[in-house]
């Protein structure tokens, strides 16, 4: 079981160019598309958060069940569901405004134990910003860790919800040591100030850098740099591609039996272009398609397989 622990929220999502294009709703937030996409290639997993009793509520709960997630860990909860304006630039890429005061996920409390047979659990974007919530992921994060189970961290920075960035830098710092695997896109790894071999030595396994269209970079503890390329399609948008990647590697390691700093360090060359061009493939069919729409299983098989 790799569980996925953060928000659920609603995309609004232009249909069309300009400021006032029509906005038609989507279901989203990074920690959710990871599940789904975990759940659409095929792993078991659950999914770990506070969501709406609303109608928008209903709907995300009612697209995990579809994809076989476990929702059994979910809190529920009257406050409304949060709610993120998308804004799609000339090259697909994607930015946000978000839409946050009194929402559900925000009050999120640490569950007393995780799903029976978890082997992962997954973080980042707005539920390790968003207090009291955040607070709460991240007592989380680290009681995982200091259990033994493999952690994984993708801080997808919104610079727009963070009103201190000083403070948030150094709390991103200060989870490095509870994180196996710190994934990041370069403009992440631009704001947050730092570089991969530093926060390597601060804790995680490895550190895997996205440079969208140009492909993934993974750096590892013992020294080693490997990267792939990545693949050419017509982009239509950038939603929920570097939360496909996430949910790609955590599949492929779990595959390999990786899920572990020693199967981490153990995968080499020939292991981890694999999995890079396994995350690689899926994130090219997420950005060829709108909204956060990650693969399935079988749009990933090899031609004539």
């Amino acid at each position: 079981m790799i569980v996925v622990a953060g928000e659920a929220l609603i995309d609004l999502v232009p249909r069309g160019a300009g400021a006032l294009a029509a906005l038609t709703p989507a279901l989203g937030g990074g920690p959710f598309n990871t599940a789904v996409a975990l759940g659409r290639l095929g792993s078991p997993a659950a999914f770990c958060s506070r969501v709406s009793r609303d109608a928008f509520g209903e709907a995300l709960l009612d697209r995990l069940r579809e994809t076989g997630v476990d929702v059994a860990s979910v809190q529920r909860g009257d406050e409304p569901t949060t709610l993120a304006v998308a804004t799609v630039g000339t090259d697909g890429s994607a930015a946000y405004s978000f839409y946050v005061e009194g929402t559900a996920d925000r009050h999120f409390t640490a569950p007393a134990a995780l799903p029976a047979g978890t082997r992962a659990v997954s973080f980042g974007t707005c539920s390790l910003v968003l207090e009291p919530g955040a607070s709460a992921y991240e007592e989380l994060m680290r009681t995982a860790s200091a259990r033994g189970v493999f952690t994984a961290l993708d801080p997808n920075v919104r610079p727009g919800l963070i009103p201190d960035p000083g403070a948030y830098r150094a709390r991103f710092r200060s989870w490095l040591p509870s994180v196996s695997l710190l994934k990041l896109s370069e403009e992440d790894a631009q704001w947050l100030g730092g570089a991969p071999r530093e926060w390597l030595a601060a804790g995680p396994a490895a550190v895997v850098v996205t440079r969208g269209g140009d492909g993934l970079t993974v750096l590892t503890r013992e020294g080693e740099e490997y990267s792939v390329p990545g693949e050419r399609v017509r982009v239509v948008d950038t939603i929920g591609a570097g939360d496909t990647v996430n949910a790609a590697l955590l599949h492929g390691l779990a595959a390999r039996d990786a899920l572990s700093e020693e199967g981490v360090a153990a995968l080499g060359s020939e292991g981890w272009k694999g999995l890079l061009g396994f995350a690689a493939r899926a994130a090219a069919v997420t950005c060829s398609r709108a909204g956060a729409e990650p693969p399935y299983a079988h749009e990933l098989e090899p031609e004539g397989s």
